[in-house]
């Protein structure tokens, strides 16, 4: 390492530890106030996060409650549809049976 750089590290050193000194020497609070003003941010923050977290889940919830009662009423629309459909179906084949019936008895004589 060059002279210069040597001078250059150890004047940086320096410099952080005057910064530092001053720094503590003119903090308008003790470490103890300002350790608890710290604490006290970072709980803040931990109840805003916990708040929009529970907000969002909420959310969520109520999504999923809505989209259930979608699904349930597009099932029971789709349940109704079928039954009628099926009702269709049967009569259908009720009249075709008993048009083989007429066919078959005109057969039989």
């Amino acid at each position: 390492m060059s002279n210069s750089t040597g001078n250059t590290i150890v004047a940086i050193l320096v410099g952080a530890a005057i910064g530092a000194g001053v720094g503590i020497l003119f903090a308008p609070d003790k470490g103890s106030k300002t350790r608890e003003k710290l604490k006290d941010g970072f709980d803040d923050a931990k109840h805003n996060l916990q708040d929009k977290l529970h907000d969002v889940s909420e959310s969520i919830k109520s999504k999923i409650v809505i989209a259930k009662d979608d699904i349930d009423g597009n099932y029971d629309n789709i349940v109704s549809s079928l039954s009628h459909k099926t009702e269709d179906v049967i009569s259908f084949l009720e009249n075709k049976l008993a048009d083989l019936k007429l066919k078959n008895a005109k057969f039989q004589k």
